[in-house]
């Protein structure tokens, strides 16, 4: 016969100021089945553990519900105390009255009601619960990166140093991110080549890190410790081992195109490296610009390579290999002003923050002078327009982008440093400066700079015959204001990366209503994802400043090693099975299963039928409710529990 106790915890007062824990108490007395309840204010505390294993082992409990916070929160921690005090962790339940109840409901009446539904549901189902154990699998140990910007930089370094094996796969042909492109660091206005340059080339000559550039990931499957990648090579038309990186070529090459670097302000050759620091140092022929591969004529670079790397014929190649761990760096990347007419981002004095790192920036199109691309004249006012698609429901993205009040104030400080005869505007909502030393950077730059602050957004930019005529209103005073500028500076909307929904579905893991990827928890887990063994690091996240994106990264890292270290892994053992004697072998759960969890099985006394791979399943359920003949079930979510739930609220 089943003895289940219950534990109701009054999550401080987050539970016990909505429910009544006396009246709850006194509604779950009595039933058949249950043999203990008690109620403590912190179940999770240590002395909250204490008495739900004293309680085990005193009454010889046959299973546990804990009436408290969500299973996300702290089901391991109670999983824990019951296994400590010799029960099967998988005999208890959690019945969340927090989430589901107190947060959710005002009258304390309906809510004490739908507690004690919740908390009767759990107690039946307990009382059907299997003891369960779980399996092991092995741990590959070797880590892939996804994303070669600062964040993919350092988390490699740190599991490198380690001693685990990396691979860095980046997109583009260097490694360096969007870092690269930026002239100076906020707060300390460090050079950001001269802080970044040194991580590039410590990871390309580690021993433990191997690059992919010019790659991307095709293919993931698999689950934690044991994931099989492939990676799609693409073929830069240079044999990587005879190149030298002499250069010779990319100085004769006749075939042009927008530099990405440079944000499109200047052009680069058809065959080219997009930066001077470039790692690795190896030119990329752009087939779409290249005078060879659109006439068949030419061929310059190669009659010139002192080393015969060149090479037309070269294809995409494809590497497969396995890894322990995967973590995405994927970065993000600035929404599309043009679609924001009223400013008029066509014009070409009007530009954006990235385009002005690349304008001051000494290597950079006008050799760090600043000038209007329109006439190259020195700009006697700029403009710059904060919240360009952020904190806008209506026409782009409801969430902050955090970076731009910083970076701007480090743009105008760089143009009064620099051109102190220059008046800078700043249009802003809200000067946001969250961090360690930020609003002090911020205020130098009104203070001690005279960059002038204005609360208020433009409305219109409007292209004069020789200036910008920018209008606004300032919201402090209510006045219209309408300035002459020579250069307006858009903040777009930080948003992720245009590859990030293909690299969710690759992965499995989530996105938010933003787009950035979704952390397993964003106060206990937050450099997790829902899939065991992906990780977070950087911007792909969300929004993120340097500092803070290296912190993650290291984070990322340190949990990565976690994985790495271990020789074999603990898996899930609530996972699918199949009663084979009544598979109607339609395999409906076949097309559905996102792991590829379940194989057509040549059984023994019922031809072919459909087994589950424990190591694969990941026990999402798509199986169990396509399955037509119902001889799918979830271990510790059968459709005996779930029914024995079901009664326990409606009947």
């Amino acid at each position: 016969m089943s003895k289940i106790g219950v534990f109701i915890c009054w999550c401080g007062s987050n539970i016990s100021e909505t429910v009544d824990i006396e009246k709850t108490k006194a509604a779950l007395e009595g039933l058949p089945a249950l043999d203990y309840i008690e109620d403590y204010q912190y179940l999770c505390s240590e002395i909250g553990q204490k008495k739900i294993a004293d309680a085990i082992k005193n009454k010889n409990l046959s299973g546990v519900v804990v009436a408290s916070c969500s299973p996300r929160m702290h089901e391991d921690t109670f999983r824990n105390a019951a296994e400590d005090a010799g029960l099967n962790p998988y005999l208890l339940e959690i019945a969340n009255i927090r989430e589901h109840c107190s947060w959710v409901h005002s009258n304390k009446e309906k809510a004490t009601e739908k507690a004690v539904a919740l908390i009767r549901a759990a107690i039946n189902k307990v009382k059907h619960n299997q003891p369960l154990t779980p399996g092991s699998i092995p741990v590959n140990k070797r880590a892939l990166v996804i994303g070669g910007g600062i964040a993919g930089i350092q988390s490699a370094i740190d599991i490198a140093e380690a001693g685990y094996q990396v691979d860095i796969v980046e997109r583009t042909p260097s490694i360096g991110g969007k870092m690269a492109q930026i002239d100076k660091t906020f707060p300390t206005l460090d050079c950001s080549a001269c802080i970044l340059t040194p991580k590039m080339v410590e990871a390309s000559r580690h021993e433990n890190i191997q690059l992919h550039t010019y790659s991307e990931v095709a293919r993931v499957d698999g689950y934690v410790g044991n994931f099989d990648v492939e990676i799609k090579k693409k073929p830069r038309s240079i044999d990587e081992d005879k190149c030298t990186g002499c250069g010779i070529c990319l100085e004769k090459c006749p075939g042009k195109a927008p530099s990405e670097f440079e944000e499109g302000l200047n052009e680069r050759n058809a065959i080219y490296t997009p930066f001077p620091q470039a790692v690795p140092n190896i030119p990329t022929i752009d087939r779409d610009n290249c005078i060879k591969f659109e006439k068949d004529k030419c061929g310059l670079c190669a009659r010139v390579c002192p080393t015969d790397a060149i090479n037309f014929n070269q294809e995409e190649n494809i590497i497969e290999e396995k890894y322990g761990i995967i973590i995405t760096a994927t970065g993000y990347q600035l929404t599309d002003p043009d679609q924001f007419g009223e400013y008029h981002y066509n014009h070409p004095d009007v530009i954006t923050g990235m385009e002005f790192e690349r304008i001051i920036n000494a290597a950079g199109p006008t050799e760090g002078k600043l000038q209007r691309p329109s006439n190259s004249e020195k700009p006697e006012r700029v403009v710059f327009v904060q919240c360009v698609g952020s904190r806008d429901k209506a026409r782009g993205h409801s969430h902050c982008s955090k970076i731009c009040c910083m970076y701007t104030a480090k743009q105008a400080m760089l143009i009064r440093e620099k051109y102190p005869e220059t008046e800078v505007y700043v249009f802003y909502i809200d000067i946001r400066t969250a961090g360690k030393g930020f609003e002090e950077f911020q205020r130098r730059a009104q203070e001690d700079y005279g960059v002038n602050y204005v609360k208020g957004m433009v409305g219109k930019v409007f292209p004069g015959k020789d200036k910008l005529r920018v209008e606004a209103i300032d919201a402090m005073t209510g006045e219209f204001l309408e300035l002459n500028s020579d250069l307006v500076i858009l903040s777009p909307a930080a948003i992720p990366d245009q590859k990030a929904g293909d690299v969710s579905r690759q992965l499995g893991i989530s996105q938010g209503a933003s787009g950035f990827f979704t952390e397993a928890h964003p106060k206990l887990k937050p450099v997790e994802t829902q899939t065991a063994g992906i990780f977070l690091a950087g911007a792909c996240q969300g929004p993120k400043d340097i500092p803070e994106t290296v912190a993650q990264a290291s984070g990322a890292a340190a949990k990565a090693i976690g994985i790495l270290s271990k020789d074999s892994l603990v898996n899930n053992p609530c996972v699918a099975e199949v009663n084979q004697a009544e598979c109607s072998s339609c395999f409906s759960c076949k097309e559905v299963c996102p792991y590829s969890a379940i194989e057509k099985d040549e059984a023994e006394k019922h031809g072919m039928v459909a087994r589950v791979n424990e190591a694969l399943c990941q026990g999402c359920g798509a199986c169990t409710v396509t399955c037509r003949s119902s001889t799918i079930n979830l271990k510790g979510f059968s459709n005996k529990e779930i029914l024995s739930e079901v009664d326990a609220i409606c009947l």
